[in-house]
Formats: C-alpha cells, structure tokens, sequence
C-alpha cells in the first residue's frame, strides 16, 4: 500500500480553504497528520482560515479552542486582522463580553493593539446595542489609540440608532474641529439618520456640504437615504428627481432604490408609474430580485388586490426567485386585514409545500388576525403550535385572546391557552398576574363564577404554571 504522504503547513491551508464544512475543516486543522505524533506547525493563513470558517458557522466553542491554541503557539505572531475578525464574530454572534475579552488580551498574543481592533470592537458592541460601555470606551479612547475617521462614523450611527440626532450632530462636530476629513461613510450615516427622522433639510444639507465642500461624491447608500426619506413624507416625485440625478452622475442604481420607489408609488396611488420603472429597471440591465417583488406584493396587498399579489408569488417561482418568509408574511397581513382568515389560513398551511417554513412573525401574524376575528379556538390552536415551536406571541395579543375567552365563558378554552404557555415553559408570574388581572376586572366578576371554581378546583396546576 502507497504510504499517504505527509500534509504540509502550505498544502493545509489549501485544504482548509477548499473545505466547505466547518466542523470537517476543524478537525483537519486539529489533526493534519493523524498518525504523526510531532507537533503540527500551523501558518498563520492557517489560523485565519480555521477563524473565519468557525466564526462565519458561530461554532464559538470550536473557535475558543483555536484561539486558545494560537495564545500558546508562540512561533506565529498574529496580525492585529485576525483579532478583528474574532471580534466582529463575537458581536454578530451577539456576545458582547467575548468580543471585549478578545480585545483586552490582544496583547498576550504578542500582538499590538491599534486603532483597527478598537473600531472592530466599538462596532461589535453597536451591533449588540451595548451604548453605555461605548461610551465608557469613546470617553477613554485617547489612553488606547487615537480615533480616525471609522471611530467617529461608529459613535455617530449609535447616536442615530439611539434616536439621539443632537448627539450625533456633535460627534460630527467633533471630528471636524479635530481636522479629521469626514468620509461618504461618515456622511451618509448621519445622512440616513436624519432621513430615517425626517429631517430632509439637513440632510441636503449636508449632501451638498461634502459635494461642494469635501468635493466627495455621494454613493448609492446616500441617494437611497434621502429617497427613502422623501418618499416617508409621500415626496414621491422628488424622489424619482433624486433617482434621475443618480442615473446622470452615474451612480448605480440597485434594486433597493426601485423598490423604495416602487413602494411609494403604490402608496399614493400611483401603480400605474410602478410598470415604468419595471420598464426602466430592465433598461438599465437591474435584475428585479426579493427585494423588488417584495415591494410588489407589499404594494397590491395595500390596494388589496390579492390576485396580482398571488400572481407576484407564481411569476418569482418562474423566474428562479424563490419567495422567501417575507413574501407570504405581506400576503398573510393583508388578508389578515381584510378579514380574509381562511384564506390567510390556507397560505399558511401551504406555505412548507411550497418549501418556505413560517416565522415567529408569520405565527404573530396570523395570531393577532384570528383573535382580531373572534375565531378563539383557531388562535388557541394557533398558540399550542407556536408554543411547540419555541415561539410566544406579543404579551398584548395573549391578554387579548385571554379577554375574549373569558368574555365568552369558554373555560376549557382558557385552560387549553394556561396549558400551552406552561408546556413551552413560558408561563412566568408576570404571565399568571396578567391572567388573574383580567378575570378580576370588576366589570367582569358577574360573568366568572365558574371560572373563579376553576381556578380553585385546578390549584395544583395554577401552582405548576407559577
């Protein structure tokens, strides 16, 4: 037998990069040579590759090891990237605390922090909402790096995701009197904060600052920014002004500017424009995508004409655009809406045949529709299906199911909804006081006797739920 012939550090990484499975690719990189029992050395190509494919999967177990290995395998000395990209793993992941470990110990990693890994981790903790220790950290910036112009468009898209325009203005401010030159990013994101609170007129302002004072061009995420914002105020024709200025400046235009347009149009009651800019769209060589027929259906769903919205869903599944959950959520709150329940119910039902699996939001939705529609027992069936499923309804939509069954008399129905929560664990006190809060409102008292006999017969299981 032909003896195997030994992996080497360079053809290792070759591996690792043609490995699509991860857990594959981390055995591979724990255990090159199997049967060999000298120490494997590792690349650090290597390390970076087994990093993103780990991280990419969220097997932060697995990805904890190799970082592990790395710290003691004192022969690599890392890039500060590698560090980096852990940390934008982390935050995705949402794990706020890994992502500042990592960063705390960089330096044990015979690795020397820049403003690079600092930015890394300030957009980590945005991503998982962490703005009080962001802004511990912004306060003491100057004793760990000096703050560029990525800092300053991090601190400024947390102030705008906050709500909080005045601080980001500042921060902008800031960064100016530093002398730090504000870039399209840092622009548009205050750009689209402003928009997103419908302050246009800053907006343009500040569009026609870094045009005219920055000499900076203004990029697609900038134009859809202040599109999206003047179609918010029903500013439709200024919006496909704005969409012109884009096709003379030869700024591509992607399917998110259409379908905002799209959208806009249908919302004023202009479909008839809609085809035009389908015409246009297929011009301009834009390939309609989820996202434009997205807006299509959202559209027909708000005239309430569900036949083109059905024949939105046949004409994707011709094209190769599969729908996606999104899709059928529209079409389910339309019909919702319209108190069109059995229909809504049927899409629902279909929608694993037509191999899309319904949401927590598709469930809420077609939740809500049911209780809206007095049709009690659905919606308790609905529920015991959610509960299965891990998924709750808003606390608001079970204290409103909860009201209608009492105000119907229907016990064993609100047993069967107690039941449902406490079989999926979601029962807490909050959840057992909200019940009792509704059987004691005193202008129901005359109407719960029975349900007050229940609720003394059934102790042991009031006692479970709590």
């Amino acid at each position: 037998m032909e003896k195997l012939k030994k992996v080497s550090p360079f053809r290792l990484s070759s591996l690792l990069r043609l490995q699509k499975d991860p857990k594959l690719a981390f055995k591979l990189f724990l255990q090159p040579n199997p049967n060999d029992p000298k120490p494997f050395r590792h690349s650090h190509l290597s390390y970076d590759l087994i990093i993103s494919k780990l991280g990419r999967a969220k097997m932060f177990d697995e990805l904890e090891q190799i970082i592990e290995k790395l710290r003691h395998d004192t022969r690599i000395i890392p890039k500060e990237i590698i560090f980096c990209n852990i940390i934008t793993f982390y935050g995705r992941g949402r794990l706020p605390g890994k992502a500042l470990q990592v960063f705390d110990e960089i330096p044990s990693f015979r690795c020397q922090r820049t403003i690079k890994s600092f930015n890394s981790l300030l957009n980590s903790l945005l991503i998982c909402r962490e703005f009080e220790k962001m802004r511990e950290l912004f306060l003491s910036i100057e004793k760990l790096a000096c703050p560029d112009v990525c800092t300053y468009s991090i601190a400024i898209n947390a102030a705008c995701v906050r709500g909080c325009l005045v601080d980001a203005r500042d921060v902008f401010d800031v960064m100016l009197k530093r002398g730090i030159t504000p870039s399209v990013v840092a622009f548009g994101t205050l750009i689209n904060g402003l928009c997103a609170n419908s302050e246009l007129e800053e907006a343009f302002r500040l569009k026609k600052m870094m045009e005219r004072d920055f000499k900076l061009r203004p990029n697609a995420f900038v134009y859809v920014a202040l599109i999206k914002g003047l179609c918010k105020g029903n500013e439709v024709d200024s919006a496909i002004k704005l969409k012109e200025e884009m096709l003379r400046k030869k700024v591509e235009l992607d399917s998110a500017v259409y379908a905002t347009l799209i959208s806009a149009l249908f919302k004023v009651g202009r479909s008839e424009d809609v085809f035009k800019l389908l015409d246009e769209m297929k011009k301009n060589s834009c390939q309609m995508d989820i996202i434009t027929y997205n807006a299509m259906i959202h559209g027909y769903c708000m005239q309430k004409d569900f036949d083109s919205a059905f024949g939105i869903l046949t004409e994707m599944e011709g094209k190769g655009c599969k729908p996606d959950v999104i899709s059928y959520n529209v079409i389910i709150r339309g019909l919702c809406m319209e108190g069109k329940l059995r229909e809504a119910s049927e899409l629902f039902e279909d929608m694993p045949r037509r191999k899309c699996f319904p949401d927590v939001v598709t469930y809420r939705i077609l939740f809500d529709g049911l209780c809206d529609g007095i049709q009690l027992k659905e919606a308790t069936l609905i529920l015991d299906e959610m509960v299965f499923k891990g998924y709750l309804p808003r606390s608001s939509s079970i204290s409103k199911l909860v009201d209608r069954v009492i105000q119907g008399g229907d016990t064993d129905s609100l047993w069967m909804v107690l039941n449902s929560l406490a079989k999926g664990k979601f029962s807490d006190v909050t959840t057992w006081r909200m019940m009792i809060s509704v059987v004691f409102k005193e202008d129901r008292l005359s109407n719960t006797c029975e349900l007050l006999d229940s609720l003394i017969t059934r102790k042991e299981d009031a006692l479970s739920i709590l």
